[in-house]
């Protein structure tokens, strides 16, 4: 069996990984779930930020060397990062996020997992990487950013989930230009976001001169306009886009569809 690949130094010799072993809640404010596919069991809160499809989604999409060297961007409770390191049996992962709960939280998802010698977390908004970590550090980077403007939507009573919902100091210029900054050069970004703002990601993606490699718009069901879309890009490499087939989540019996259920591991 080969052994696991430790964490890279560059993760600690720039910014400080979580290690505070202190619960970030008590119990009864998390639910534990398991990604059966995966053998993951991630605890979240169970009111405000929790992890849905889209999160799944984007691991699934993200296509990489067995070894790469990965960046989660706003990780949350830490489940992309999780979820790769599980897909990929030797890259390592850095997940930075701003919530200092959040952050020690997947910490803590990576202990419970056995994966915290290839999956670190970093308290440290996006806007400040620049500043404590090397340009071209990452041969990949994800984002699920929050998909809308202060502006617009409905705003969630519930703390943590605005957040996650809406953008506040960090844009989604913000986003792809940190992933540019992070992912090495012929490197890949990979991004889940609202159909409705397509055409501002592929506005703001070309003025940083990444290439958009694949597009997958991902729709409910068969008769339902897209309800986000999946993207990969490309750090100093042109190409054309290759648009995807759609992603149908439900059948009209509304039953997952194969490929839907087996992301979610409802079906081998």
């Amino acid at each position: 069996m080969r052994s696991e690949k430790k964490t890279p130094r560059l993760v600690t010799d720039h910014l400080i990984p979580v290690t505070d072993h202190q619960s970030p809640a008590s119990s009864d404010e998390l639910t534990l779930d398991s990604l059966r596919r995966f053998d993951l069991a991630i605890a979240q809160p169970r009111q405000g930020y929790r992890f849905s499809l889209d999160a799944l989604l984007l691991a699934d999409f993200v296509a990489c060397a067995d070894d790469a060297r990965l960046a989660d961007l706003g990780t949350g409770c830490g489940v992309i990062p999780l979820l790769l390191c599980r897909r990929f049996g030797s890259a390592t992962a850095v997940g930075f996020e701003s919530n200092g709960s959040m952050a020690r939280l997947a910490a803590e998802n990576a202990r419970r997992n056995g994966l915290e010698q290839r999956a670190a977390f970093v308290e440290r908004d996006i806007l400040e990487l620049r500043r404590h970590y090397p340009v071209s550090s990452f041969d990949g980077v994800t984002a699920n950013p929050p998909f809308r403007t202060p502006q617009s939507g409905r705003i969630s009573p519930r703390a943590g989930r605005d957040t996650a919902r809406h953008e506040s100091s960090a844009g989604l210029s913000d986003f792809l230009a940190t992933a540019k900054y992070l992912v090495k050069p012929g490197g890949r970004i990979w991004f889940v976001h609202l159909p409705e703002r397509l055409a501002e990601f592929i506005h703001v993606a070309a003025g940083l001169n990444l290439s958009l490699l694949r597009l997958r718009m991902v729709h409910p069901d068969q008769g339902s306009p897209a309800r986000i879309f999946l993207a990969e890009l490309a750090k100093g490499r042109k190409g054309t886009t290759m648009v995807l087939p759609p992603l149908l989540v439900r059948r009209q019996d509304g039953a997952y569809t194969a490929e839907a259920g087996r992301i979610l591991g409802e079906t081998p």
